[in-house]
């Protein structure tokens, strides 16, 4: 568990396996978190002034990675998952209401003539983006800078920069949008 202050140590609940690389900016603050990360070559990277609260953060299998970007807040009951050799990717300044959930694997395989039919996909979220309570993002996913996603909402296709996104599944419903903290 290098990489972690003694304080970040005490108040969270981290379980890392060896051959991990980390980096948790020493003005980060996790609190309360689970962390996880079973498997090799993975990366989990936090980087200065992010705020995790209540968070659960999960890297599973090998060569997965999840990487927060500066000053970003997290909120209560939030999940991030990477798992089957891909990248979880949160840029600078995002806002993750309560209870978000951000996933690059649907949990489990399912197979078709003994073929993987529902491999993982990497996630992006770009810079500035806030998303609110009970948001799911899936596998594949883009989301571009400045966009904002409603509550409630399920995204499962890619939203250019400065969009309003609502729904199940999201769909646009404003264009040309900036916010502020």
């Amino acid at each position: 568990m290098n990489n972690f202050t003694l304080m970040q140590k005490w108040r969270n609940k981290i379980r890392v396996e060896s051959n991990v690389s980390l980096y948790v900016a020493p003005t980060a603050k996790l609190v309360n978190c689970k962390i996880e990360i079973k498997g090799t070559n993975n990366i989990f990277t936090v980087e200065e002034g992010s705020v995790l609260r209540d968070t659960h953060i999960e890297i599973l299998g090998n060569n997965s990675s999840i990487v927060i970007g500066k000053n970003c807040i997290i909120g209560h009951g939030c999940y991030l998952s990477a798992k089957e050799s891909v990248t979880l990717t949160l840029g600078n300044e995002c806002m993750l209401s309560r209870n978000v959930k951000i996933m690059t694997s649907d949990g489990h395989p399912i197979y078709q003539n003994d073929k993987c039919i529902n491999s993982a996909k990497s996630v992006t979220i770009g810079n500035k983006v806030w998303c609110g309570d009970n948001v799911t993002i899936l596998k594949g996913v883009e989301v571009g800078h400045g966009s904002v996603v409603g509550m409630n909402a399920t995204l499962t296709h890619t939203i250019i920069s400065g969009v309003v996104a609502v729904g199940n599944p999201a769909k646009v419903v404003k264009e040309n949008i900036s916010w502020e903290e």
